[in-house]
């Protein structure tokens, strides 16, 4: 469901030439589950004025209150797959927001065009390490339900990385405050949206741009 951030930014700010370079654009974030999607999606919605929107909560919305889970159990991966895809497609027809995406989602060509032509991508990029911590005290989370829950994520990694990195911004996701992986997004929206901006040419070591 669609959240809003209780107040506006002040103009003139960051937040405000990034919002009025968006236009009708949104921000979708991609990358793998425990990457941070929708923890710093709110975040980087309330500090930019606009709706943040989950894809995995609006596809269970979708399906009567299903869990993600249960519509794997129930009626496998490329159901699902097709359904997030058209959920996807709904939210950034839907005007300006901050869009957390599920982790497969963005491997779907027809997903990944849809997003270049109506939002700016971020991928929250996360090692093995930090998605193991924030992943293993949940137990809903399909594609880890495996013997070698380590190997699967290493082994999506290598498959996934690859297109994840055709995003428009690449953010490191690790462990340091929330607020400080916002800044960054902040810094590298602004970087590559905005004339008079700074460089579009890494400002930490948590931020690289897509040329």
């Amino acid at each position: 469901m669609s959240e809003t951030a209780a107040s506006a930014p002040t103009s003139p700010t960051q937040e405000a030439d990034i919002t009025s370079a968006l236009g009708r654009r949104s921000l979708v974030l991609v990358g793998m589950m425990g990457a941070g999607k929708s923890t710093i999606g709110r975040r980087l919605a309330a500090r930019l004025g606009l709706r943040f929107l989950d894809a995995d909560i609006e596809i269970e919305v979708a399906h009567a209150g299903m869990t993600i889970p249960e519509i794997f159990a129930t009626h496998g991966e490329p159901y699902f797959r097709d359904g997030e895809a058209r959920v996807i497609a709904r939210l950034l027809d839907s005007g300006p927001a901050v869009i957390a995406t599920g982790g497969g989602a963005f491997m779907r060509e027809e997903t990944r065009n849809r997003i270049r032509d109506k939002a700016v991508s971020i991928w929250l990029k996360a090692d093995v390490d930090v998605i193991m911590k924030r992943v293993k005290r949940r137990a809903d989370r399909p594609l880890l339900q495996t013997e070698d829950p380590v190997a699967t994520v290493s082994r999506l990694l290598e498959a996934r990385e690859p297109v994840y990195r055709t995003a428009d911004l690449t953010i490191a996701s690790r462990d340091v405050p929330h607020d400080r992986i916002v800044d960054e997004c902040i810094d590298a929206l602004r970087a590559r949206l905005c004339a008079g901006g700074p460089s579009a040419q890494p400002t930490t070591d948590g931020i690289s741009v897509t040329p």
